[in-house]
């Protein structure tokens, strides 16, 4: 290593870029290498814009008025692990929450509690349902059938509100109050309709404030420096 690349890498601002770029690729890789780790084929975080799975006992579904109650709330952040649907807990009410492509429109995602299943040539249908749909009969009671999510395929063979298991990307394993708040701000005031940049918006705004913290201490000692300086002169 040459003198020259030594006194460059002892400059503070090259030290400061370098941990940011650190702190940027260690961030991004645990982005990703969770989704690898959970083993789920969309990103392992997911916002929760709906209030259907959330039971208002005391106050609106907000996400803000009882955040650590049982079931989602809106604004919620919630982690999705990857799953092989044979092993799913279909036990109503302590059943595995799910994340599934709805059968009538795969590209939206839905995420709700399995309330039943039924085998069809050998392949496996869930019911399900949100917490908080059908009042006063939400979660934890039994649901009746004509309560399960009237969902339809397209198949006259498969059962009004059947959910193929090859329509489940996963379930729900964490629950975080609030963070969801930031994707549905992006949808609601900037358009954005995604609810997967909840996260990395999170992280980008993590980042942000620890190149803050890193540069304005660097700031702060280069201005004392040149009024030092300056003072000197000056006398």
């Amino acid at each position: 290593m040459t003198s020259k690349t030594k006194r460059i890498l002892k400059n503070e601002y090259v030290q400061t870029v370098m941990v940011v770029v650190l702190i940027v690729a260690v961030v991004f890789g645990f982005w990703y290498g969770s989704q690898v780790v959970l083993n789920t084929e969309i990103p392992p975080a997911l916002a929760v814009i709906s209030g259907s799975m959330c039971i208002p006992y005391d106050g609106a579904c907000d996400g803000w008025t009882h955040p650590f109650d049982q079931t989602l709330h809106i604004g919620d952040l919630i982690i999705i692990q990857g799953v092989n649907p044979q092993t799913l807990n279909t036990n109503y009410p302590n059943s595995d929450i799910i994340v599934f492509h709805r059968p009538d429109n795969h590209d939206e995602l839905i995420v709700h509690r399995i309330v039943a299943t039924t085998t069809i040539d050998g392949k496996l249908y869930f019911y399900t349902k949100g917490d908080g749909n059908n009042p006063p009969d939400t979660w934890p009671i039994v649901p009746e059938p004509y309560q399960y999510d009237p969902w339809y395929s397209g198949n006259a063979s498969i059962p009004r509100g059947a959910v193929s298991e090859d329509l489940v990307v996963g379930k729900v394993v964490l629950r975080v109050p609030w963070l969801g708040h930031v994707a549905i701000f992006m949808h609601e005031v900037l358009g954005v309709n995604n609810q997967f940049l909840a996260v990395p918006v999170i992280v980008i705004l993590i980042i942000m404030l620890l190149a803050v913290e890193l540069v304005e201490p660097l700031l702060r000692r280069r201005r004392s420096s040149v009024e030092q300086k300056t003072s000197v002169h000056a006398v």
